[in-house]
């Protein structure tokens, strides 16, 4: 079975931005795997982490996606953080512009993502 990362609120601190999840249990022994897809029905990046036995998907809905891009525009690290556990997001930004320059333009992802990816972060 899938295991799913939700996060319910953000924080930036410091020049980090903090996604917040109230899902301990799945932060707990997981790893960065250092790549993001995109999940276009659910308008989301998927951020991919690993524990021993499978990957865990860190969703990165639509909602926190003005965040993503301050912490993009600045570079700035990415943390995911529970109550017990975080877990430093590896090749964040890196994977995330590379990710946008892929959707811009482009309707493999599907006309709606692409829509809702280039009016947040690529207006000018």
């Amino acid at each position: 079975m899938r295991k799913i990362v939700q996060f319910n609120h953000t924080t930036y601190e410091n020049g980090t931005l903090y996604l917040h999840t109230d899902q301990s249990e799945l932060l707990e022994g997981t790893t960065a795997a250092g790549q993001i897809i995109a999940d276009s029905d659910r308008y989301a990046f998927v951020y991919l982490a690993e524990n021993e036995e499978e990957y865990v998907y860190l969703y990165l809905e639509e909602s926190i996606w003005p965040e993503l891009k301050k912490a993009l525009k600045e570079k700035a690290a990415v943390v995911a953080e529970s109550e017990k556990y975080s877990l430093e997001l590896d090749q964040f930004t890196e994977e995330l512009d590379y990710l946008i320059d892929n959707i811009e333009g482009n309707g493999n992802y599907g006309d709606e993502m692409v829509i809702k990816v280039e009016n947040v972060f690529l207006e000018k």
